[in-house]
């Protein structure tokens, strides 16, 4: 994968860069060694709160140059209907990513979906700054029992982005609905849920109850943020982050990295495969605001949390991996066993916020049994 720095013209971030940062959302500054240290610890919070992404001081200049991927459209379509000539935008390993692609149009816009196997439907969401390459072990294991539904997101991995598009998670949410409702018709299915995939997914959900039939939940929330959650989104939405995540990709090229497993993060074609749907600063735009929008659309969040109860009879599962400072704690966990208080528990010690990425094993585990269940009714 061939990079690119190229001089970068103003953008919508650039009215704040001489804004003053307040003090109490910068970070302290670490020596290259703190650095180093910290970069050995595969956590994700601790790569932004403990001081790997520590703000430069508060006089630091403007970016000149932002990084941008030198980027080719596959040549070859590999789509389900072999009649579709559309080809991906980018190449992914085919073997880490197998699936052929399924496309949903919309208001002249194509959202990317993969749809395997047969069976009772399964939705897997996703969350930041991901897409359905996430769930692909999950896919593999659970296609040959299920029929297996995983999107993307518009403006991340192969979908288009809309023009206007605000980058909002209730958008994000009209097109999970436009989706699973309108498109796939789907009567009845599981849904899984992460990260935003809790919020998006968990609004389509509780604006369907009837449809669900049954639940595994993430490392995810639905509430207003508190502690380290808030502080994070905090962090993320100074100007100084803010530029870091759209000139450099700073998420997916050095978060994401330093937020999955070891193994994973070593292999190329997995890293790759995070960082291409994200080749421009402008690509990066939904990415950036996702972290500002923990804070920013708290109010729609919390209103999920309150129509909960619909799904209270549901059968649920719960994975949490708990090398995530932010939504793998005792806390989160607790309220959502407030939700789900017959839900079995999985907490994964040696996992932590990308929790497909890390454990796809624990996923099928509990879709399983979901499975099993509905089977027995």
């Amino acid at each position: 994968m061939k990079i690119l720095a190229v001089k970068q013209t103003k953008n919508r971030h650039d009215s704040q860069a001489d804004a003053d940062v307040p003090r109490h959302l910068a970070m302290p500054h670490s020596t290259p060694s703190d650095q180093k240290s910290i970069m050995t610890r595969n956590t994700f919070t601790r790569y932004i709160v403990a001081g790997l992404v520590a703000l430069a001081p508060l006089t630091t200049p403007v970016l000149a140059d932002a990084i941008i991927y030198e980027q080719s459209a596959d040549p070859v379509a590999f789509n389900a209907d072999p009649t579709d000539e559309r080809l991906r935008p980018f190449v992914v390993d085919k073997e880490e990513y197998p699936f052929k692609s399924h496309w949903f149009e919309r208001n002249g816009v194509a959202m990317h979906y993969i749809d395997e196997g047969e069976g009772f439907p399964i939705v897997l969401t996703h969350g930041n700054p991901d897409w359905s390459f996430l769930n692909r072990n999950i896919i593999k294991d659970m296609a040959s029992e299920a029929r297996v539904i995983a999107y993307d997101l518009p403006g991340f991995g192969f979908s288009e982005s809309p023009e206007g598009f605000n980058w909002t998670p209730q958008e994000h949410a009209e097109w999970i609905s436009a989706l699973v409702n309108e498109h796939l018709g789907l009567e009845k299915f599981i849904l899984v849920v992460q990260d935003w995939g809790g919020p998006t997914g968990l609004s389509v959900a509780t604006d369907n109850p009837e449809k669900i039939a049954g639940l595994v939940v993430s490392n995810t929330w639905a509430w207003r943020p508190a502690a380290a959650l808030a502080d994070f989104s905090k962090q993320m939405a100074t100007p100084e982050m803010q530029r870091k995540l759209i000139d450099e990709n700073f998420f997916t090229a050095e978060m994401m990295p330093a937020g999955i497993n070891p193994v994973s993060a070593a292999n190329t074609a997995v890293t790759d495969a995070y960082r291409m749907p994200f080749p421009t600063p402008e690509s990066r735009e939904g990415a950036a605001y996702f972290p500002v929008a923990i804070i920013d659309q708290q109010e729609w969040v919390s209103q999920i949390e309150e129509q909960l109860h619909l799904l209270a009879d549901k059968p649920a599962e719960l994975i949490f991996g708990e090398l995530d400072e932010l939504l793998g704690q005792s806390d989160t966990v607790a309220r959502w066993r407030g939700h789900f208080p017959d839900a079995p528990v999985q907490l994964l010690p040696h996992a932590n916020h990308f929790t497909q990425e890390d454990s796809p094993e624990s996923f099928g585990l509990s879709l399983r049994r979901l499975l099993s269940q509905i089977e027995s009714e």
